[in-house]
């Protein structure tokens, strides 16, 4: 890594730029504040649908714009203007919140979702440069260290911006509102400045076919996508990979999606969670680096059956837990691995695609994970479902209906072990020698 350690210090850096946004903004802030001041005064189950509709109208417009644009970035070699239109449209969209008003949830739901879409977008691109600025012998290590600046970058300034929620006045801010909303432009300014040094130090290849201006890359596009339909269906690694990925990786983000939720129906109070998030960020940070290394001596594949191994762990012990502390631990544990399997999946699937493919390969990589997590938290929201309605005939009580509800929430997350399960049996038949 020593001849392209710039380039590689430079690619990181955008994990820690933009991971400032997945934090402080998407896992931390924006709900919290969206249901007590953009949505004050409606019902908590209507504030929930419009969020929740926010959410899903941005995901499913970047999950079917992502395979497009990443075969018109490979056709004309654009890949870093690409990734800096989505970045900063992300990191201004961000920095508007600031200026919406109590109660004008309909636009605070608006320029959130155009800043998912800027951050899902530019994720895009940013996969997509990784081969250029790793050798195939280290790709596994520079992944991984990816991810680790960005739980660094992403806990770093979410520890400052809890700071201030919970102590304003000594930040020279008047109440905890005033401190929501100058984190967003904090998250908006750090997105911004720390992506610099991606455009300035990331190197980009250029294709054969760069001098395509205007339509001529949109028509190129279209019709290179076209085509990557028919190859992955034919090639089966590439095609048994990406199926393995959508179920365990659908696992992972209904953890990490559900996991408040849950804590919650368990009676552990708000301030748990943040401290849980915050562990999970710094935990996450040496975590993922150390399992990027571990797939360059150990081997990746083994590296990511470790993963899905300690998340199956995560599901058995979360069905089983009552205690606060128990949460804590479980904490450590997801930061431990959560990193890990994502770094790795993302640099064992750049060595199985076309080196001159590589943005519209991840593409369709970046859509099945916009996709996946509409199917988890459906099934454990299902399975709870039905595991209530089986029991409540035989509820004589109150207690034993509050009781049955916690066996019922139980049942949802034991769930997502199939997820796992599938995940894992699917990805030991993909050889990637054989692609």
């Amino acid at each position: 890594m020593q001849k392209n350690r710039k380039a590689v210090i430079g690619w990181a850096l955008y994990d820690f730029a933009n991971s400032a946004f997945a934090t402080t903004v998407m896992a931390g802030f924006f709900p919290v504040f969206f249901k007590q001041y953009w949505s004050f005064g409606a019902d908590v189950n209507l504030s929930t649908a419009r969020l929740g509709l926010g959410n899903s109208i941005a995901s499913m417009i970047i999950a079917l714009m992502a395979p497009l644009l990443g075969a018109i970035a490979d056709k004309g070699s654009i890949k870093k203007k690409f990734l800096i239109f989505f970045a900063y449209m992300g990191a201004i969209m961000t920095a508007s919140l600031y200026l919406v008003q109590k109660g004008d949830w309909i636009l605070a739901v608006f320029i959130y979702s155009f800043a998912i879409i800027g951050f899902a977008g530019a994720n895009i691109f940013y996969d997509s440069l990784l081969p250029a600025i790793a050798q195939k012998d280290e790709i596994d290590y520079v992944s991984g260290f990816g991810y680790g600046m960005g739980y660094l970058g992403g806990g770093l300034l979410f520890l400052v911006n809890v700071m201030m929620t919970l102590m304003p006045e000594k930040f020279g801010i008047s109440d905890p509102t005033s401190a929501v909303k100058i984190s967003f432009l904090s998250v908006a300014l750090w997105w911004g400045f720390f992506t610099l040094f991606t455009i300035l130090w990331v190197p980009e290849i250029r294709a054969a076919e760069s001098g395509k201006t205007g339509f001529g890359f949109i028509r190129g596009g279209i019709s290179q996508l076209s085509e990557t339909f028919k190859k992955i269906r034919s090639q089966k690694n590439i095609y048994l990979f990406l199926l393995a990925y959508w179920f365990y990786i659908d696992g992972v983000d209904t953890i990490i999606r559900m996991a408040v939720d849950y804590g919650m129906s368990l009676g552990f109070d708000s301030k748990d969670l943040i401290v849980s998030l915050l562990i999970v960020q710094f935990v996450g940070f040496p975590a993922a680096i150390i399992f990027g290394k571990l797939g360059q001596t150990w081997g990746v594949r083994r590296s990511i059956f470790l993963s899905i191994g300690i998340y199956l762990f995560v599901v058995v012990w979360g069905t089983m837990m009552t205690k606060r502390m128990e949460f804590y631990v479980l904490a450590v544990v997801i930061g431990l691995s959560q990193g890990g399997i994502q770094a790795l999946s993302r640099s064992y699937f750049s060595r199985l695609i076309p080196p001159d493919k590589t943005a519209e390969y991840f593409g369709f990589y970046n859509m099945l994970g916009k996709f996946a997590v509409i199917f988890g938290p459906a099934l454990m929201g299902l399975t709870g479902l039905v595991v209530k309605n089986a029991l409540m005939p035989s509820a004589p009580s109150i207690y034993e209906i509050e009781h049955i509800g916690q066996i019922a929430s139980r049942a949802g997350i034991a769930s997502v072990l199939i997820l796992f399960i599938a995940g894992g049996i699917l990805f030991y038949f993909v050889r990637e020698e054989q692609n």
